[in-house]
């Protein structure tokens, strides 16, 4: 699994891409229309290049375990890289958008209950993760956003991954993708709303509410040029960072579809197991991997006859809740403010988990 700084270029990066100069308006558009034609070329070729690869040029037989664990490699691995990459060029360009002080003016003085909203859907389309937690959470508390606003940013931001998002609709669907965007959506409303509500101001580390954050510089305005090219350096980044992560996810997601019994899943991670949905958010928490890496296991999960709930928990958990950004927010919060934070989520996550169990 990613480590910290590798999870980080999958679902957010807090320091700008520098993208380098790039040509005209008219060219850059070229050179997208042309990418994006042999995109879908690749893409529509992939099931019949991967069945040729299984059961032509290796001789596999079909139907049996390694079969299918490399015909599912084979057609995942590229498919997935493809959706990465695609991903990941509009999404840099989406973040040429955004910076930490045009999120915090935009959350500044809001009254809670809309500042919830608001920064909770910030958060699925802003550059910022767990590493970027203490300087947001610092310029946020000491600019007037408020302490259950500021958590609602903090719990969307890597939970409502946009790459895992697009990565879900690509290979489950808008309904899937769709309940993974609207719960995330609840659970950082609902939790910021309640941290708020509890007032624990007071268990926020003092010298923090100290800090003075001087006015920042004027902020430069991008043309669509620019912007294009952020595009293109962010997948020349972030891909290049976290396509091996991608492989290791899909070799497991392989290996699950390809050599473990589908009653014997579903067993586990079924609907009639009470425990399932408790136990996937206890393994996904440690784990703490990038969003594009988890995405094939939850594929083969799924495909194994694992209940929706149950994957969407531990999904969630894996994302949104780790182990990594507890230690990096005890620089700004006591241990019991982040036990409460971490409880919260939790429940929220676990109560996603049952329902979808029950009506799905």
């Amino acid at each position: 699994m990613a480590t910290e700084s590798e999870k980080c270029c999958c679902c957010a990066t807090d320091q700008p891409i520098q993208a380098p100069a790039r040509p005209s308006l008219a060219r850059q558009v070229g050179i997208v229309a042309v990418a994006g034609v042999l995109w879908c070329a690749i893409y529509l070729g992939l099931a019949p290049a991967a069945d040729w690869l299984t059961y032509s040029l290796l001789r596999l037989p079909s139907g049996r375990h390694l079969s299918q664990a490399v015909q599912f490699f084979l057609f995942e691995t590229p498919k997935v890289l493809l959706l990465l990459t695609a991903v990941v060029f509009g999404v840099g360009i989406v973040r040429s958008f955004f910076t930490p002080e045009r999120t915090r003016r935009m959350l500044a003085g809001r009254r809670e209950t809309t500042g919830n909203v608001l920064a909770s859907m910030l958060g699925v389309v802003t550059p910022f993760c767990s590493c970027s937690a203490v300087p947001l959470f610092i310029g946020f508390v000491t600019t007037g956003v408020p302490l259950g606003v500021t958590f609602s940013f903090l719990i969307a931001a890597p939970m409502i991954n946009e790459i895992a998002l697009v990565l879900l609709l690509g290979l489950f669907g808008w309904k899937v993708a769709g309940i993974y965007l609207g719960t995330g959506l609840v659970i950082s409303i609902v939790a910021g709303w309640v941290i708020g509500r509890l007032r624990l101001e007071r268990w926020v580390q003092p010298w923090v509410y100290q800090t003075k954050i001087g006015a920042a510089p004027g902020e430069e305005q991008l043309d669509w040029p620019a912007r294009i090219g952020f595009g293109w350096a962010a997948v020349r980044d972030i891909v290049a960072k976290v396509w091996l992560y991608v492989v290791l996810g899909i070799a497991v997601g392989a290996g699950i579809h390809g050599y473990v019994p589908q009653d014997a899943l579903a067993s586990i991670m079924g609907k009639g197991a009470w425990w399932a949905v408790p136990l996937a958010v206890l393994i996904g928490v440690p784990m703490y991997s990038n969003a594009a890496g988890i995405i094939p296991i939850v594929e083969a999960l799924l495909g194994k006859g694992a209940a929706l709930g149950t994957v969407l928990a531990f999904m969630m958990s894996v994302i949104g809740l780790s182990l990594p950004e507890a230690i990096i927010l005890r620089k700004v919060l006591t241990v019991r403010l982040i036990a409460t934070f971490f409880g919260v989520v939790a429940v929220g996550i676990l109560l996603v988990g049952y329902l979808f169990n029950l009506i799905m």
